[in-house]
C-alpha cells in the first residue's frame, strides 16, 4: 500500500518494570550475527559493522534478550518462493521493505502468535487488524463450530445475515442499510460504483497515502506536484482507468477545495481513510474531516469513510464516531468478519437503494454473507459492545506508543508517534506527520533494523513503516511492559 501513518506525539517518560527481559521458554542462545545470517540476506544486517556490533551487544556481560532462530520459517519460505509469487498471498508479508525473510506462523492464541520454530511472539499485527479481541477467540471458535455443523455456505438467505446487519446500522451513524462482500477491496469497489451510478458523476477525490484495495481506479500515485493527473501505480492499470480519480493532500483541505473548483459539478465523491492506516498511522485534523463534510455537500459530492481498518476498533462506531463527523457512505472489513473473509459497505438508504436488486446497480458474490463469517462478526460485535471496551483498547495503545517514544528519545532517535483506539504507530522522524510526503522522510533503513531486532527477541510489528499497529483486548499491561524493556534494549543498540 501506498500510505502512512503519524502525528505529532506529547509523550510522557516512562520507566516500566521489568527491564530484564526474561524470555518465558528456555532456548538455546545464538549470537545475534549467525542469527542475521540466517534470516536472510538482507544487506542491511549483513554489512561488517552491523555483524560486528551486534555481536559485541550480544556478548555483552549484561543480561540481554534472547534471540531467535528460524531454521524452519527459511526452509519452508524458500520452498514458497518456488510456489507462489515471491512465496506469499499478498505482497507485505514478504517482508521487502525490512529486510530479510518472513517467518512462517504455526498458530496463534490471545496476544500471541507461534512460528513454526516453536517461536513465541507478542503479535501487534492480529491479522491486519481483525483479531480486536484477541487470536482464536473461544466464544467465536465455539460459535463457528456450531454453525459449520449447519454448513460452510448456503448462496442463499439466512438469519445469520440479518442479526449482523442490525448490529452494524445500529452502531454506525451513516449506515440504514448494508451489503456484505467478501473483502475491503470489494466493498470498497462496490462503494465507488455505487456513488457514481447515484450522482451520475464520474470523478472522485481520493488522498495519497490511502488505500481502499487493489481495484484499478483506486491505485493511483499522486506524484510530488500532481494534485490533480491520476496515474497508474502498477503495471496493467490503464490509465483510463485512473483518469477521473484525482488525488488530494491528506489535511490539506485548500488541495481539496482546488480540485472541487476545477471540476464543478463533476466530482462524485470524497473518498478517505478517517484515520490513515496503510502508511503508517496518520490522525486527521478535526478541522480537516468537518470541512471534508461541508464541501462534499456543497458541491453536491457524497462524503466516503473506508472504515476497513478503523471500523469497530478506534470506536464501536468507528472513526466517525470518534471524530464525530458523518459521511454518506462507510466501506468496512476486518473486525466485523471476526477474523474470516468479510467485508461490507452501507449508507444512507437512499443511496443504498440503488444497488441491485432493489435499483440498478449491480453488485454480486457467491460466498458473500456466507454463516460463517457472519457468525463469527457477531460474535465479536458482542464483545466489542461491551461497556469501555475502547477506552481501555485506547489505553493500552497509549501506553505502548508512550514507552517506545520514551525509549527512543533516552536513546537519541528521532521520533514521532500516535494512536487512536486500538489503532497506533511510529515514525522515525521528528513529527508531527500529517500526511505521506511527511511520513516518506522517517528513516527506513533505521525501522528495518529495529523490526528485525524486534522480531528476533519477540515481538511480532507490521513489516513495513507504512502499517499501523493493532492493540487487542487480549493484550495485557505486562505485555505491553514486557514490549518496551524489550525496545529499550533494541534502541539502544540501533
Amino acid at each position: 500500500s501506498n500510505c502512512f501513518f503519524f502525528r505529532s506525539h506529547h509523550f510522557h517518560p516512562i520507566h516500566p518494570s521489568g527491564l530484564e527481559y526474561i524470555a518465558e521458554e528456555t532456548r538455546t542462545t545464538m549470537k545475534l550475527a549467525l542469527a542475521s545470517l540466517l534470516i536472510g540476506s538482507a544487506a542491511a544486517f549483513s554489512s561488517p559493522s552491523f555483524v560486528a556490533r551486534t555481536s559485541a551487544m550480544h556478548m555483552s556481560t549484561e543480561a540481554a534478550s534472547e534471540v531467535y532462530s528460524f531454521a524452519k520459517s527459511e526452509e519452508i519460505f524458500a520452498e514458497a518462493q518456488e510456489l507462489m509469487p515471491g512465496g506469499v498471498s499478498s505482497p507485505v508479508r514478504a517482508f521487502k521493505s525490512v529486510g530479510g525473510n518472513p517467518v512462517v506462523f504455526d498458530r496463534v492464541k490471545g496476544a500471541y502468535a507461534w512460528d513454526v520454530d516453536e517461536n513465541k511472539y507478542i503479535d501487534y499485527v492480529g491479522t491486519w487488524g481483525p483479531a480486536i479481541i484477541g487470536h482464536a477467540d473461544d466464544a467465536v471458535l465455539d460459535a463457528v463450530k456450531a454453525t459449520m455443523d449447519k454448513g460452510t455456505s448456503f448462496g442463499a438467505p439466512c438469519p445469520l445475515e440479518n442479526e449482523l446487519a442490525k448490529m452494524v446500522i445500529d452502531a454506525v451513524p451513516s449506515v440504514e442499510m448494508v451489503r456484505f462482500t467478501n473483502s475491503g477491496t470489494e466493498a470498497c469497489m462496490g462503494m465507488i460504483r455505487l456513488v457514481r451510478a447515484f450522482t451520475d458523476r464520474e470523478k472522485v477525490i481520493k488522498f495519497e497515502g490511502c488505500y481502499h484495495g487493489h481495484a484499478d481506479s483506486f491505485l493511483v500515485q499522486a506524484g510530488s506536484g500532481v494534485a490533480t493527473l491520476g496515474l497508474p501505480d502498477s503495471p496493467g492499470v490503464p490509465s483510463s482507468a485512473t483518469k477521473a480519480t484525482l488525488c488530494a493532500e491528506y489535511n490539506n483541505i485548500e488541495s481539496v477545495k482546488k480540485i472541487f473548483e476545477d471540476n464543478k459539478d463533476e466530482i462524485a465523491a470524497v473518498i478517505l481513510e478517517p484515520v490513515v492506516g496503510n502508511s503508517g498511522f496518520i490522525k486527521p485534523d478535526q478541522e480537516f474531516l468537518e470541512a471534508l463534510r461541508e464541501m462534499s455537500t456543497d458541491n453536491g459530492a457524497l462524503l466516503v469513510f473506508d472504515e476497513v481498518m478503523t471500523g469497530f476498533r478506534v470506536a464501536y462506531g468507528g472513526a466517525q464516531q470518534y471524530f464525530g463527523v458523518t459521511p454518506d457512505v462507510t466501506t468496512m472489513g476486518k473486525v466485523i468478519g471476526g477474523g474470516l473473509p468479510v467485508g461490507a459497505y452501507g449508507g444512507r438508504r437512499d443511496i443504498m437503494e440503488m444497488v441491485a436488486p432493489a435499483g440498478p446497480m449491480y453488485q454480486a458474490g457467491t460466498l458473500s454473507g456466507n454463516p460463517l463469517a457472519m457468525t463469527a462478526g457477531i460474535e465479536t460485535l458482542k464483545r466489542l459492545k461491551e461497556d469501555g471496551v475502547h477506552d481501555e483498547l485506547e489505553r493500552k495503545a497509549k501506553k505502548l506508543v508512550d514507552g517506545i517514544v520514551a525509549a527512543a528519545t533516552k536513546h537519541g532517535h528521532a521520533i514521532s508517534g500516535d494512536y487512536a483506539g486500538g489503532m497506533f504507530g511510529w515514525y522515525f522522524v521528528e513529527g508531527p506527520v500529517k500526511n505521506f510526503a511527511e511520513a516518506t522522510k522517517a528513516d527506513a533503513e533505521k525501522f528495518g533494523k529495529w523490526h528485525r531486532m524486534m522480531l528476533e527477541r519477540g515481538v511480532y510489528l507490521a513489516p513495513s513503516m507504512y502499517e499501523a499497529g493493532f492493540m487487542s483486548m487480549a493484550h495485557t499491561d505486562e505485555d505491553i511492559e514486557k514490549t518496551i524493556a524489550i525496545a529499550d534494549e533494541v534502541l539502544s543498540q540501533l
